[in-house]
């Protein structure tokens, strides 16, 4: 899953772009809002957040703009405001929630997920489930009929997109652009060493495999 993170201020850029990324998302951030509108317009964000105070363009500005251009990216609006008005006023010009400074990282990323289940129409609250695997969304756990696989962040972030996306094929494009990073320059195989390496954590010699390589297009999640 990849997020755009607006923010001007150094600080809270950091905290919370460092701890999206700990918990296995690729994260970009915009500086002010003219930037942050070029970006959303360009790449394929599956959330963004978005202070209201920013330099250039404001975040209610740049809000009104991404949903004029039909730019649907969930959006979790940061603001130091905290009146009802200042919520109002935020959720009408096309934001999707609205948590006030200070704030704890849990509750950002608990709204965060449940921007995105909501999006892609996730039937469960907390969980992901395709034939024998289990994802555990707030726990970042895997399990494959019961048994615990420990997956490292990116591993992770591979195995949930191809799970939403369960049934259809994603391209080496679409993984590359929803695991990494905006800044992140791609070796020639990284995909393919990436997908390798989960295969060889979910998969079971003694089962029909999950993972499925579709030549030319990409990779899809297919239970038996």
């Amino acid at each position: 899953m990849r997020l755009l993170v607006v923010e001007d201020d150094p600080h809270i850029a950091e905290f919370v772009q460092t701890g999206l990324r700990e918990a296995g998302y690729a994260v970009d951030r915009a500086v002010d809002g003219h930037e942050a509108f070029a970006l959303a317009t360009n790449e394929p964000y599956d959330a963004a957040v978005v202070d209201l105070m920013l330099p250039r363009l404001d975040g209610l500005g740049l809000i009104e703009q991404l949903r004029q251009r039909g730019v649907a990216t969930p959006v979790l609006i940061l603001s130091a405001k905290r009146s009802v008005d200042d919520r109002v006023r935020g959720l009408e010009a096309g934001g999707d929630d609205y948590l006030t400074k200070p704030f704890a990282f849990a509750e950002l990323l608990a709204r965060v997920q449940a921007l995105i289940r909501r999006s892609t129409g996730a039937a469960e609250a907390t969980r992901l489930t395709a034939g024998p695997v289990a994802i555990d969304l707030i726990g970042r756990t895997v399990t494959r009929a019961g048994d615990e696989i420990d997956l490292q962040p990116r591993e992770f972030s591979l195995l949930e997109y191809l799970v939403r996306h369960a049934g259809r094929v994603v391209s080496k494009t679409a993984i590359h652009q929803h695991v990494w990073d905006f800044d992140f320059t791609p070796q020639t195989n990284v995909v393919e060493v990436l997908v390798h390496r989960l295969r060889q954590k979910v998969e079971r010699d003694d089962a029909p495999p999950l993972i499925h390589t579709v030549r030319g297009a990409g990779y899809v999640f297919r239970t038996p």
